[in-house]
């Protein structure tokens, strides 16, 4: 959900905008958007707040929602950070929490510019209480901004093979373009922002010079307070079978290969490696031939038991099984093209997408996370959970998969705060291996 406030003469007239949007598509499920006659900069972005808040309640009582907003006051104070002061800000935060259960929020803050569509919005709120009147969806051009934003923020998967830099640079320029292109900001909106910029740094200072205030933090929290001890995910691909040095797709339809010998060697000096590290408390396996075998070599020099989950388990490459990608691209061209440029494309014959992959994935994650709050735990898994569970920490767009690295045997690492917020601590390590 993203959302943004604004005041013309700060306190002057003001309104609000938010929209809820799906995660891994970016399309739009609800927009809000209101004028609120004469109030400040930070009381628009707070009322805006609670409608975007309100709108994903309503699609989905349950849902895990990330609140992004470019207003540091309300993200910092909303996430226990920075201390409320204001008399008028201290009943909105505190109608905010009440609509969802604080575990199910977690607010990060983003630049203007990738804040388009929910400042538009409040734009168009704001023109329409000028004429006396109140903001209307069917006139609404806030998607527009909102285009040209996401786009300069995550760029298109490219249309060529991964890592392909002329192509992302082309969507850029094609981004900054489109961008350039759209209505220019008037004087006044100019103004606005002036003042809204003001009050907010103002806010923000306020905090460090406050004795009361929480200071920074001294371990990797940043700021605010003590977090406590995080759940620790150490996420570890399988050792090699023999379809790993070839390159070939392996994933839940395929053959369910077995470690290779040089798999098993593999898994026996990570095994020795995390011994020496002596940190792992629970060891946590795909269902998978390869990954159980890993892990239980692990598990059995650590002195401890494996627990299957189904969750973790790669993602079933259909038609493709088997095959190396320049075989996929000869027998299936324009599938894996789909692929490549969505996640939300499966590959041939029913295999599961990038985006299904990342729902259960991110379902498992928080069910482990439940589960092992303040645990350090061993995920053994494959190439597309760790890449997905270390893109979500990163919050990077979806072809960020098709931008890392991850060796057999690789070891990884996230941090997850009580807070919410995650730290990515190691990737594709395999030192241990040589």
């Amino acid at each position: 959900m993203e959302a943004d406030g604004g005041s013309r003469g700060n306190p002057g007239p003001a309104g609000y905008g938010a929209v809820v949007l799906d995660p891994a598509t970016g399309e739009t499920l609800a927009e809000r958007a209101e004028y609120i006659g004469v109030a400040t900069n930070n009381v628009a972005e707070y009322k805006g707040l609670i409608a975007g808040l309100t709108a994903a309640r309503d699609l989905a009582s349950d849902a895990q929602v990330l609140v992004r907003m470019d207003s540091k006051l309300v993200v910092e104070q909303m996430s226990g950070r920075w201390k409320i002061k204001h008399p008028d800000m201290k009943p909105l935060a505190a109608e905010a929490a009440r609509i969802l259960p604080r575990a199910q929020v977690t607010y990060e803050w983003i630049p203007r510019e990738q804040n388009k569509h929910a400042d538009r919005l409040a734009n168009e709120a704001m023109d329409a209480g000028k004429r006396g009147r109140q903001w209307e969806p069917s006139a609404s051009t806030a998607a527009l901004d909102h285009g040209a934003a996401r786009a300069l923020a995550t760029p298109p998967a490219p249309a060529g093979p991964p890592g392909d830099a002329a192509k992302g640079a082309a969507a850029v320029r094609a981004a900054l373009v489109a961008s350039s292109g759209a209505a220019a900001t008037t004087a006044q909106e100019l103004a606005d922002t002036l003042f809204a910029d003001a009050e907010t740094l103002a806010d923000a200072i306020e905090p460090c010079l406050d004795a009361d205030a929480p200071a920074v933090a001294s371990g990797t929290h940043g700021w605010g307070p003590d977090m406590g001890a995080p759940a620790t995910f150490v996420l570890l691909r399988h050792g090699e079978t023999a379809l790993t040095p070839q390159k070939r797709f392996s994933g839940s339809g395929g053959s369910d290969p077995e470690l290779s010998p040089a798999g098993h060697r593999q898994a026996a000096a990570v095994a020795e490696a995390l011994a020496v590290r002596g940190t792992i408390q629970t060891v946590i396996s795909s269902p998978l031939l390869r990954c159980r075998e890993t892990a239980h070599a692990v598990a059995d020099r650590l002195g401890l038991t494996v627990t299957v989950e189904e969750g973790l388990r790669e993602v079933d490459f259909g038609a493709w099984e088997g095959l190396t990608f320049a075989e996929v691209q000869q027998r299936f061209p324009d599938d894996l093209q789909a692929w490549l440029d969505s996640p939300k494309a499966a590959p041939t014959g029913g295999g599961e997408s990038f985006m299904s992959a990342t729902r259960r994935i991110s379902a498992t994650r928080d069910r482990l996370l439940s589960a092992h709050a303040g645990r350090t735990v061993l995920l053994v898994t494959h190439v597309t959970p760790v890449k997905i569970l270390v893109r979500l920490a990163l919050g990077a767009p979806p072809e960020a998969l098709f931008r890392m690295e991850l060796s057999a045997a690789s070891l990884s690492a996230v941090a997850y705060y009580a807070d919410g917020n995650a730290s990515v601590r190691l990737l594709n390590d395999t030192s241990h291996l040589r």
